[in-house]
């Protein structure tokens, strides 16, 4: 398993529904959120990335919700990298309620790596600086 890391979010009003309850759309917000501040961490930022014209489209995402979150409610949100073999990525994650610290939702983003042109690239090929930052958050 790789190094997770840690990103904190207070739950807003907007982001519930009438009953003060998050609306299951927003957890893909926080997915992205922390999987931005988990690349910038590790020296992988979007931008960055962009800039040596490497793209990173999400390809599919899942979710697991196990418990309600509510407005005023403070989550911590764990990433990690699941799987890497330079092509596709695969990265995990947990919403953990600080008050409770129980996971209460999962889920997995996959993503590819393609240039400015939308053809596929190989990290390990195009960018084995890239590459070699993955293979350290995969396997530590």
């Amino acid at each position: 398993m790789g190094v997770q890391e840690v990103y904190r979010h207070k739950v807003q009003y907007y982001e519930t529904d009438q009953m003060g309850i998050v609306h299951h759309s927003n957890y893909i917000r926080w997915f992205e959120e922390a999987r931005t501040d988990y690349m910038e961490r590790m020296g992988l930022g979007y931008d960055r990335m962009e800039a040596e014209g490497i793209l990173s489209p999400v390809l599919s995402v899942e979710a697991d919700y196990l418990r309600m979150v509510h407005f005023g409610d403070t989550v911590s949100i764990t990433c990690s990298i699941k799987s890497y073999n330079g092509i596709k990525l695969f990265i995990g994650y947990e919403v953990i309620l600080d008050k409770t610290q129980m996971v209460h939702c999962r889920g997995t983003t996959k993503h590819c790596f393609i240039n400015r042109e939308g053809k596929p690239l190989s990290l390990k090929q195009s960018s084995p600086e890239f590459h070699e930052m993955f293979q350290a958050g995969l396997s530590k």
